[in-house]
C-alpha cells in the first residue's frame, strides 16, 4: 500500500509541470468567461427584464428578439457550439483550438447567455412594492436598477454568479475534447488517451476541488449580502 502511494506521488510529480499549465490554461478560459459574464451579462439580463411587458421599458419586439437568442445560444449542445464557433475564432484569432484564448470565444458565448438569464430571473424576483417606491419618488431607469433592483437582489445576483461559474468550469472541460487546453484536456490526453487513470482521477479531483472551491465562496459572499 505505501510503496503504490509513493509510486502514485512520484508520478503526480512528474506529470506536475503540466498538470500545472492547464490549470493556468483553465483559468484563463475561465477569467474571460466570468469577465464577459459580468460585463455584458448583466446588461444583457436586466434588458431582458426592463423590456418585458409591463416593465418600465417594456419593448416586445426587443424582449422577444433578445430571449431568442439567449433560448438558442443555451439550448445549443456547447460541442457543437465550440465546432460551430471554429471558422468564426480562426478567422478573428487565427487559431481555433490547442490555446486558452481561442479557447475563450466559445466560453464567452454561452457565459453571456447563461448568466443573462440568471440576472432576469433573479430581477423578478424583486418585490414589485420596491419597483412602484422607487416609481414613485421619480427614479429615473438608471436610478432604478443601480439603487433599487441590484441593491435588492445582490445576494440572489452572486448565488447566480456562483452557479455560471461553476458550469464555465464544466465547459471548459470540455474544451479538451478539441485540443482547447485546460484540465479537460490534460485529463483526457495523459490520462485517458494513455490509460493512465491515476493521472485521468487526479485531474478529476482537482476539477471537483475547484468547483466547491466557487461554491463555498460564492454562498459565503451571498449570505454577507443578504441583509433581510
Amino acid at each position: 500500500m505505501t510503496e503504490s502511494l509513493a509510486l502514485y506521488i512520484e508520478r503526480v510529480i512528474e506529470f506536475s509541470p503540466r498538470l500545472f499549465d492547464s490549470l493556468w490554461e483553465t483559468g484563463i478560459m475561465l477569467f474571460f468567461a466570468m469577465i464577459a459574464a459580468i460585463l455584458l451579462g448583466i446588461p444583457v439580463g436586466t434588458l431582458l427584464y426592463l423590456t418585458a411587458d409591463s416593465r418600465p421599458m417594456a419593448n416586445r419586439f426587443v424582449n422577444r428578439l433578445i430571449n431568442i437568442l439567449v433560448n438558442i445560444i443555451r439550448s445549443f449542445p456547447f460541442l457543437l457550439l465550440v465546432v460551430a464557433m471554429q471558422p468564426f475564432v480562426r478567422q478573428v484569432y487565427g487559431r481555433a483550438t490547442g490555446d486558452p484564448i481561442a479557447a475563450s470565444f466559445p466560453m464567452v458565448v454561452i457565459a453571456i447567455a447563461l448568466y443573462a438569464r440568471f440576472v432576469e430571473q433573479s430581477l423578478m424576483e424583486v418585490p414589485k412594492g420596491i419597483i412602484e417606491t422607487a416609481q414613485s419618488m421619480g427614479a429615473t431607469n438608471w436610478q432604478l436598477v443601480w439603487k433599487f433592483l441590484f441593491v435588492e437582489a445582490r445576494s440572489s445576483l452572486v448565488i447566480g454568479f456562483t452557479t455560471a461559474v461553476i458550469s464555465f468550469v464544466s465547459y471548459s472541460t470540455i474544451m479538451g475534447v478539441v485540443g482547447g487546453g485546460g484540465i479537460g484536456d490534460f485529463a483526457i490526453r495523459f490520462g485517458y488517451q494513455r490509460y493512465e487513470t491515476d493521472i485521468m482521477y487526479t485531474a478529476i479531483v482537482l476539477i471537483i476541488i475547484l468547483v466547491e472551491v466557487f461554491q463555498w465562496l460564492g454562498l459565503k459572499l451571498a449570505k454577507k449580502l443578504d441583509k433581510r
